[in-house]
């Protein structure tokens, strides 16, 4: 899709053919047809723009939900975009704060934070380096009125100068033609670049990937982990004013239109114990684990480790929270798919789960081996989740249940 196509969409009669292509059959049986009849009547160009526009939107849902519906997006702004809870917990976080600020974003996208900023009532501009995204990224504005309270222009995120403004928020790009990037000194620009310009402000963020390293962690600032609905999505850098009394916390939203927010910091706890497999096995949240916060959640569920190294809990006691998932260990095998298929064959099992850490095993590899890929017709219905870990040097398997827990 090329700017001039982009931009005859947002005309009255782009607007009708979009509004025709979305009432139409754009799934992978009646796409072709849908396109052929709207080249009838509108310039093939236009035509291919608005169907990429509707089943852009279409994905779009799983991040913006309703709001995709008005949206505009681009293949990789889509992609790399912030989802909207994520976009809009953050933007409580700027207004609460830096209110009043004034914020700067380099590299802003197809626009989702500074859009929750705007709602916000945070004024802002954007900056892209990429004339077509600035372009949507202005569309998203205008869709949902806020044209008025941010802007943005096209411009390298590396040459900007923050002064004037009250904080900075950057996303530097961590993708590559050959993929994703997890060194911040490859992000564009690097990560000391975009340091160095925040650093000229009283208050900042910078959106960095979840696998950052703690040593990259520059001193004073708060590292933030968030997941949603049970996925680490990213890490955040609270810098100056935005920075909290802790050097790191994990977030967990859950899904939703109205995501509740949990939050977990550092406890001043020491190592966690190293204690034999109990009751129960609790799986710490992703987010918790990035942010080096197992021995929270072990003190939280009187627990500890089975193995030092790998963050599995153990405990006798079935405690709510929300920072884990909890399974009811029903038995502790030594490693061998010989030994678990029999064992899943007598226990008549049809529904197989297998999640691991600590371990070299393909989950998928493992499944085919055990006889499962999926529902195996004859076989009873129950349902066991193997976990696949190792204590020390040997591997093991548990047999386990799970066991919902809130609150």
């Amino acid at each position: 899709m090329d700017i001039a196509s982009f931009l005859r969409l947002l005309t009255p009669a782009g607007q009708e053919l979009l509004a025709a292509a979305a009432a139409a059959d754009t799934g992978r049986d009646g796409l072709i047809g849908t396109a052929s009849r709207l080249r009838e009547r509108h310039d093939p160009r236009l035509v291919a723009a608005a169907l990429t526009q509707v089943r852009l939107r279409e994905r779009g849902r799983a991040k913006f939900g309703h709001d995709a519906e008005r949206m505009y997006f681009t293949r990789a702004g889509l992609e790399q975009s912030t989802r909207a809870a994520v976009a809009a917990y953050r933007a409580r976080r700027f207004a609460e704060r830096a209110p009043g600020a004034r914020v700067l974003e380099p590299g802003c996208g197809i626009g989702s934070d500074l859009l929750a900023r705007a709602r916000a009532g945070l004024a802002g501009e954007g900056v892209e380096r990429d004339p077509l995204t600035a372009e949507v990224a202005r569309a998203n504005l205008a869709v949902f009125g806020l044209d008025g309270v941010a802007s943005v222009r096209v411009g390298d995120a590396a040459d900007e100068d923050p002064s004037g403004f009250g904080a900075v928020f950057a996303d530097p790009g961590r993708r590559t033609a050959r993929g994703r990037v997890f060194d911040p000194r490859s992000y564009e620009p690097p990560l000391d670049t975009v340091l160095a310009m925040t650093g000229r402000v009283p208050a900042a963020c910078v959106k960095v990937a979840p696998g950052i390293p703690h040593e990259a962690v520059p001193e004073g600032a708060e590292a933030e982990w968030i997941s949603v609905g049970g996925e680490v999505k990213e890490a955040a850098l609270w810098l100056g004013g935005l920075a909290g009394e802790v050097e790191r916390r994990a977030t967990l939203l859950s899904s939703g239109d109205d995501p509740e927010v949990r939050t977990l910091t550092p406890g001043g706890l020491g190592d966690p114990d190293v204690r034999p497999w109990g009751r129960y096995l609790y799986e710490p949240d992703g987010a918790v684990v990035r942010a080096h916060l197992v021995a929270e959640v072990a003190a939280l569920v009187g627990g500890g480790l089975a193995d030092p190294r790998i963050a599995y809990v153990t405990s006798d006691e079935l405690r709510r929270t929300p920072f884990a998932a909890a399974y009811e260990i029903e038995d502790v095998l030594p490693f061998s798919v010989k030994r678990l298929r029999a064992e899943l064959r007598r226990r008549e099992i049809g529904v197989l789960t297998v999640k691991k850490r600590g371990s070299a095993v393909d989950v998928e590899k493992l499944r085919r081996d055990l006889g499962f890929g999926g529902r195996r017709p004859g076989f009873g219905d129950g349902a066991l989740t193997v976990v696949v870990t190792r204590v020390g040097r040997d591997p093991v398997a548990l047999l386990a249940r799970p066991r919902p827990l809130s609150g």
